[in-house]
């Protein structure tokens, strides 16, 4: 094998049961280059680093550290052979430091003084931003991170694997991690990065592999191709990477939310006296840092979360309003709000997971019928027409919901709340988990919404999508509102620092 490879992956294959989750897959990592791996959701991006890491083991091939063949069967065999991968959820104690959480799980003797300098010392050579006496409760989540990607360090690791790294970091904490991992790259460290945003692929990464269905396409050099050839390597023909957003004509207020306050049950303030206005005809974008409150909101507003303060008012074409508050949410539902909410547990809300694709489409409509007797041709041709348009996976209709794979989940909960047309559409990472050819696909039937005069209300993740599909966009800091700005005029820098800081003025 070639001496020149920091890792050289060879034929690996990955089973679970009938699955081939990696077939056949050749990969090379060199030292002193950002490699990104890049795929649609299910393509085996994630198996395959999870076996180079150690957590899972190959059924065939073979994997080689400079030439040399190598066995890993565990994470602790993966850090002798310098091999650390950070992933997508922290495995921190949050009462302990920085210090004392990077010392944990070593055979050495937890000397605090000496760690503590020596995690000084490794954060001032990459530019990390972390003080190792800092307690973990303490820290914001890019500083979690940094905790997670120093333990690797720490443990001598040469070869580092991130998944997902930037999905909860702001503009700014994004652009912080990419010079650390130029920081590395010079230090001569071999670097993956999983990720699904192929603009900061094109910004950090020096060479780009893709993997399609569990096989290897192939490993294009960055400078030498663009988003739009990545995106049909990814997809296997060619998919338009722009969001249309038509203007809506004659819009006018459609949900009003005022001083609007909700307190969790240990007394803590979710909401703090949120303000804004929806309108018809529009796609409102909510922005902001991992727990400032979306989940919240979007639960307030559908009757899931008690409301201390404040006021929730859906208005009709006459002007009329509606007071929301205090109502139960299948009365919220039938003032025409709907809302569409795909959690990291898909089928914790919204969806029976026994029940297959039909049964779960009947639960919208099971009380309008007589007794026993329940209409279910209509939910049938739904189910039909959302797997045909969403492409959702599954052997039939009735196949139960719980074992498909996440995606298809999520196509079958979106698929099902925007086909009832609510005058209120709101949607929490609807796309999150899903490829790139259906997320656009979710992207135009929000528009089609929007351009029949719903109000959409779209909380997001990729601030690049909420900037090309909303027509406004509201910023949450801490459960507050820190301003709501115009998406066409704005900036990515611009909503990143909203995220994190409390705006002073704010324009509904």
């Amino acid at each position: 094998m070639d001496t020149k490879y920091a890792i050289e992956m060879k034929g690996i294959t990955k089973r679970f049961g009938q699955v081939v989750a990696n077939d056949s897959i050749n990969l090379t990592i060199k030292r002193g280059e950002i490699l990104a791996l890049l795929g649609e959701n299910g393509s085996g991006k994630t198996t395959l680093m999870n076996m180079l890491s150690g957590i899972y083991q190959p059924d065939e091939g073979e994997i080689y550290k400079d030439g040399k063949l190598i066995y890993i069967h565990s994470p602790r065999e993966a850090y002798e052979h310098g091999i650390g991968m950070i992933h997508q959820h922290y495995k921190l104690i949050e009462v302990f430091t920085a210090a004392q959480n990077i010392l944990l799980g070593l055979d050495e003797k937890m000397d605090i003084k000496g760690a503590n300098l020596k995690v000084k010392e490794i954060c001032e050579r990459y530019g990390f931003d972390i003080e190792p006496t800092t307690k973990v409760y303490d820290m914001s989540v890019s500083q979690k991170q940094t905790v997670e990607i120093v333990k690797v360090l720490y443990r001598g690791a040469e070869i580092l694997i991130l998944d997902e790294p930037t999905a909860v970091l702001t503009p700014q904490e994004t652009d912080t991690l990419f010079e650390v991992l130029r920081n590395m790259k010079k230090d001569g460290k071999a670097i993956v990065i999983i990720t699904h945003k192929l603009n900061e692929v094109m910004e950090v990464s020096d060479k780009v592999a893709v993997l399609r269905k569990g096989e290897y396409i192939g490993t294009v050099e960055t400078r030498n191709t663009n988003p739009q050839a990545l995106t049909d390597m990814m997809v296997g023909h060619s998919v338009a990477l722009n969001i249309n957003r038509p203007l809506y004509e004659n819009p006018h207020k459609k949900l009003v939310v005022e001083n609007l306050t909700c307190v969790d049950e240990e007394g803590i303030k979710k909401l703090d006296n949120v303000s804004f206005i929806a309108n018809t005809g529009e796609i409102l974008g909510v922005a902001g840092i991992s727990g400032s409150g979306q989940k919240e909101l979007l639960e307030a507003i559908a009757g899931l979360y008690p409301v201390k303060n404040g006021s929730i008012r859906v208005v009709d074409d006459k002007d009329n309003e509606t007071e929301l508050v205090g109502k139960t949410p299948r009365k919220i539902r039938e003032a025409g709000v709907g809302m569409a909410f795909v959690p990291e547990d898909r089928l914790g809300m919204g969806l029976v997971g026994s029940m297959g694709m039909t049964g779960n489409m009947l639960l919208r409509s099971w009380k309008n019928g007589k007794g026993a007797f329940l209409k279910k041709k209509e939910p049938e041709n739904l189910a039909n027409r959302v797997m045909e348009e969403l492409e959702v996976v599954t052997p039939s209709i009735d196949f139960p919901v719980r074992r498909l794979s996440g995606g298809n989940v999520q196509k079958v909960l979106v698929g099902r709340e925007i086909s009832n047309e609510p005058s209120v559409l709101m949607t929490a990472y609807a796309v999150r988990g899903l490829d790139i050819n259906t997320s656009y696909t979710i992207y135009n039937l929000l528009t089609e919404q929007k351009m029949k005069g719903a109000a959409v209300v779209y909380v997001g993740e990729d601030l690049d999508v909420l900037l090309e599909l909303a027509d406004r966009i509201l910023v949450l800091c801490g459960g507050r509102v820190s301003g709501i700005v115009d998406a066409r005029t704005t900036t990515k820098e611009e909503v990143g620092l909203m995220m994190t800081q409390i705006g002073e003025d704010v324009d509904e």
